[in-house]
């Protein structure tokens, strides 16, 4: 059973710990078994996954290339700097460090190495569509700094700029992120830059949940306007689990010490030449259409459940994810989410703007299409979607008929292909 997106033998994982290998066939069977629209998820191709499986994964590589702290690091150094110039290059960008473990690491270091402890950092709040490490209370964030949060207008469901700039005129933030987690519309990021600069503040954009669009040349890209770009590899970009960041040249220093060595030890070789291998695909024409396609088919699917009687938040997207209030169909966010699981359509109840429900009911759910598109999946497909996933909510008794239909949309559209 050597597919080719095991890594060097799947037998050899077979035979020594069984136990492991039904959980990593159980996935597989999970993914093509039913339609994942988890907005920070996707499937990493086969390549991908051949790199993070590789020999690289044994090599402690403390440092950077041609400064390390252990000997024999002849070829991690190639690997990361082949991921280094493959950013720079896609992003238009002065300065990348890919070495950080995850979206939250490289925030992390974006806060050490421009902010102090007790310093004020204006984000949007959690509530509204912002992220943990934009200043929540359970987190570094919110801990060690003084958040300010910023949101959307009640009436409109976008970013209310006036806001921010009264809130950031009135608290003088050292830093400014913009970026969300659930908002589905693009951000005016030359608006960010004029407020950061009126109040001499860092301007740092998370992308975590757009940068695939942005190396797929489909939305405008922070890069030009921010003091540093933090984001993850593995949503719409389809690389490993793992973060990168790049920033101006002129923060180079500060922002690769804030990494190593403030926050990480040795980097996940491995992981930064998995990253290497799907920003070079990032750079391919096919890559372009699939990050169109990833656009098109979030508008359709959002259209498909305006249809199904819920509500798009915003009035629709622009990106890869949209918002969709479900108190129109008498159920909250966990109810949708639950339904849904029950025909293995997998999605996530999340908190609308100026929701009355708390987190953990919610009153809408987050729908991505990363997964689906890469599946190859386009608008009629989400037309189908968008009904399975009216009828699993309305009709939760249907559920085995459901199924069903998922079952055949899926066989038609598999998850890593067939053996």
């Amino acid at each position: 059973m050597n597919t080719p997106f095991w890594g060097p033998d799947f037998d050899s994982l077979a035979s020594t710990d069984p136990e492991i290998a039904d959980v990593v066939l159980g996935e597989l069977d999970r993914l093509r078994g039913g339609i994942q629209l988890i907005a920070s998820e996707n499937l990493a191709s086969p390549a991908v996954l051949a790199a993070l499986g590789s020999t690289l994964s044994n090599k402690y590589a403390e440092g950077y290339p041609g400064r390390r702290y252990y000997g024999g690091c002849e070829q991690v150094d190639v690997a990361e700097e082949i991921a280094i110039a493959r950013a720079k290059e896609l992003f238009g960008a002065e300065h990348a460090n890919v070495q950080p473990h995850s979206g939250a690491s490289a925030n992390l270091a974006a806060y050490a190495a421009f902010c102090a402890p007790g310093d004020v950092v204006l984000a949007m709040d959690l509530k509204q569509g912002g992220h943990l490490t934009h200043g929540s209370r359970v987190n570094f964030s919110g801990r060690w700094f003084s958040p300010v949060g910023y949101g959307v207008r009640q009436d409109t469901e976008l970013i209310d700029y006036d806001r921010v700039r009264d809130l950031a005129l009135e608290h003088r933030p050292r830093m400014i992120i913009a970026g969300a987690t659930a908002y589905p519309r693009l951000i005016d990021f030359a608006a960010f830059r004029a407020i950061a600069d009126e109040v001499g503040a860092i301007l740092m954009v998370d992308a975590a949940h757009f940068i695939g669009l942005v190396a797929g040349r489909v939305i405008p890209s922070p890069v030009p306007f921010a003091d540093i770009v933090t984001f993850t590899t593995h949503k719409v970009l389809r690389g490993p689990r793992g973060g990168m960041i790049v920033c101006r040249a002129e923060h180079a220093k500060a922002v690769d010490k804030a990494v190593f060595p403030f926050s990480q030890g040795g980097p996940l070789m491995h992981s930064v030449a998995a990253k290497a291998v799907a920003l070079k695909e990032a750079a391919t024409p096919e890559y372009r259409d699939y990050a169109a396609q990833v656009v098109a088919n979030a508008a359709a699917l959002a259209m498909g459940l305006a249809a199904e009687g819920m509500r798009v938040v915003s009035g629709g997207t622009d990106t890869h994810l949209a918002l969709l209030d479900v108190r129109p169909l008498n159920v909250t966010g966990a109810e949708a989410e639950g339904r849904c699981d029950a025909v293995t359509i997998t999605l996530n109840k999340n908190a609308i703007p100026f929701d009355p429900a708390p987190p953990a009911v919610a009153s809408g759910i987050r729908i991505g299409t990363p997964s689906v598109t890469t599946q190859g999946m386009a608008e009629a497909e989400m037309a189908e979607v968008a009904r399975l996933i009216g009828r699993a909510v309305r009709e939760p008794d249907d559920a085995g008929e459901i199924t069903a239909s998922v079952r055949r949309l899926t066989a038609a559209n598999p998850a890593y292909g067939r053996d």
